[in-house]
């Protein structure tokens, strides 16, 4: 694809200081990452947050010349240049946000002075070759799901661990909403050619201070082939979190809160941010 005809990235901006550039997962928008960073940097002055959606989907469109995952990270690489520049800046990506962010670092690893991966997709791109634990519900709420029209039953209870009125309620406002704008065909066609050509862990490993949070019950991407991983990221604090799915974010917010908030604190002490 040409660099003419990457679609630009609608985005979302909040703060000032240090770029933390946000990379949403498959099917969603950027409203899944403002939902449990947002909380956080509240606490957290001197970040400037932004949360583009990727093509195809939020209000990113995806043209007929998006066809491949290295389309989208080209359409990422160009944003970054353009709202970030030269400057260093953090990486946070959630689930195939997770993959793209680590092909970005591999690429700039002088630039991206943090990385932070939640339930990423790991050393297996695609579904049928990743490493999975069996589906499970931890602390199941029959009632609350017989009381979910179809569509949202199994929009949510596809990947829920915890089945309670609060990860609904999460899940109403920072996932469906992108799940509701998705270009579904165009997913689709991109996915016919969603592996990098290049691995994301091809190059020498990451020197900055990194983080790696995984389900323990995740049937989607799973934590083993994350785990896979750790050799390329020597300053990488790996967790695996029980009573959490593939949205560790919304089951296990308090947790996901003070691994990403304690991520902060060693990219800060690492210096060279300014």
């Amino acid at each position: 694809m040409s660099q003419n005809s990457i679609p630009p990235l609608h985005f979302v901006e909040h703060g000032e200081g240090v770029p933390v550039l946000a990379l949403h997962g498959w099917s969603p928008d950027h409203r899944l990452m403002t939902g449990f960073l947002e909380p956080l940097f509240a606490a957290r002055p001197g970040w400037r947050r932004i949360y583009p959606d990727l093509p195809g989907m939020g209000r990113t469109p995806a043209t007929g010349a998006v066809a491949s995952s290295r389309d989208i990270l080209a359409a990422v690489s160009r944003f970054a240049d353009e709202r970030i520049g030269d400057r260093p800046f953090l990486l946070v990506g959630e689930s195939y946000g997770g993959y793209l962010a680590r092909a970005l670092a591999n690429v700039r690893p002088d630039r991206v002075r943090g990385l932070a991966l939640v339930c990423p997709i790991g050393t297996q791109v695609r579904h049928a070759a990743r490493t999975l634990p069996e589906r499970s519900v931890i602390a199941p709420d029959p009632d609350l799901m017989a009381g979910l029209d179809e569509a949202e039953a199994e929009a949510f209870g596809s990947l829920a661990v915890v089945q309670s009125p609060e990860t609904l309620r999460r899940f109403r406002e920072s996932i469906a909403p992108g799940l509701r704008v998705a270009d579904f065909p165009a997913l689709e066609r991109i996915q016919r050619d969603w592996e990098l050509d290049e691995a994301p862990e091809s190059g020498a490993p990451y020197a900055h201070p990194a983080v790696i949070l995984t389900g323990r019950q995740d049937n989607a991407t799973g934590y083993a082939d994350a785990y896979a991983l750790l050799d390329h990221y020597p300053r990488a604090t790996f967790a695996v979190l029980d009573r959490a799915g593939h949205n560790a974010q919304i089951e296990q917010p308090a947790l996901v809160a003070a691994l990403l908030g304690e991520w902060l604190d060693r990219v800060e002490e690492s210096g060279g941010l300014r």
